[in-house]
C-alpha cells in the first residue's frame, strides 16, 4: 500500500521558517511530479510548489523567495523549506505524487500537516 507521510508542521510566529518533510513508499524511478499543496480554512485547496523528475522547480508567486521545495530519493523524501512565515501562510499543508502509470497517471496524496503562523 502506497503510504505518503508528512511531519515538520506546527505554530510558529511571523518571519520564523518551517522545514515540512514527506516520506513516500513510491518507487521514484516512476514519479513524475511531486508537488506541495495547502488549504487554508473556507478556501480551496491551492498548489504552492512543484517539482519535476528533472528537478525544474515552480513556485507560486506569493511564496517566491521565501519557499523551497526539494526532494532527495536515496531517503524517498520531499521536502519544503519554508522561510519568512506569514500570517497568510496558515493552511493545512499536503503532499502530492504524481507516478506514471498506464493507462494513465495516478494521483497520491498525504494526510496532511497543519502550519500556524500567528503572534
Amino acid at each position: 500500500q502506497v503510504q505518503l507521510v508528512e511531519s515538520g508542521g506546527g505554530s510558529v510566529q511571523p518571519g520564523g521558517s518551517l522545514r515540512l518533510s514527506c516520506v513516500h513508499s513510491l518507487n521514484n524511478f516512476y514519479i513524475n511530479t511531486m508537488a506541495w499543496y495547502r488549504q487554508a480554512p473556507g478556501k480551496q485547496r491551492e498548489v504552492v510548489a512543484t517539482i519535476t523528475s528533472g528537478g525544474r522547480t515552480d513556485y507560486r508567486e506569493s511564496v517566491k523567495g521565501r519557499f523551497t521545495i526539494l526532494r532527495d530519493n536515496p531517503k524517498n523524501t520531499m521536502y519544503l523549506q519554508m522561510n519568512s512565515l506569514k500570517p497568510e501562510d496558515t493552511a493545512v499543508y499536503y503532499c502530492n505524487i504524481i507516478v506514471r502509470s498506464i493507462p494513465r497517471d495516478r494521483d497520491y496524496w498525504g494526510q496532511g500537516t497543519q502550519v500556524t503562523v500567528s503572534s
